[in-house]
């Protein structure tokens, strides 16, 4: 067996186990908040079912957004597969309802560390443009900020031969 049919699906399985990284760090800021230079850069698709933003944010952000929770967040929630926030816009607060799957990329430029997301199954009602607005993490910078290497599930999948 193989492809759709194998019952083994690591690819969904590393996913997920990546994704409880996400839910374990945003646990982590809700029992003792973000401690010294920690702060979250979360990229989500906002056409992602169970995505609840204001109008007005998803008309700027039609495809994907990238928030930042770092000194102005509030009454962050995190769920079993969704998360909440409140964030500031134009000095009015609005809160956030993000599925973890909606999430793209997951970043902690205070560490370095980022993980880069697949779209797996349920994504795949997800339209693509190609005017996305969010940060472009590509050249591991953000706004001149060194991020570390992104990691993607890529280099996980269809690995052939043995390192041993």
């Amino acid at each position: 067996m193989s492809g759709k049919d194998d019952i083994f699906r690591y690819d969904q399985m590393v996913e997920h186990a990546l994704r409880n990284v996400v839910k374990s760090a945003l646990k982590e800021a809700i029992k003792n908040g973000l401690t010294d230079e920690h702060h979250f850069y979360i990229t989500f698709h906002t056409k992602h079912k169970g995505v609840e933003i204001p109008d007005h944010l998803r008309d700027r952000y039609p495809n994907e957004m990238t928030i930042v929770l770092q000194h102005q967040f509030y009454d962050l929630e995190i769920h079993d597969k969704n998360f909440s926030v409140m964030l500031s816009f134009n000095n009015v607060p609005e809160r956030l309802f993000i599925p973890l799957d909606a999430i793209t990329i997951f970043a902690d430029p205070s560490v370095n560390f980022a993980l880069q997301f697949q779209p797996l199954g349920a994504m795949e009602d997800i339209e693509s443009d190609d005017d996305t607005e969010s940060l472009d993490l590509g050249g591991k910078g953000v706004e001149k900020e060194e991020m570390g290497q992104v990691i993607s599930l890529d280099s996980f999948r269809d690995k052939k031969g043995n390192d041993d």
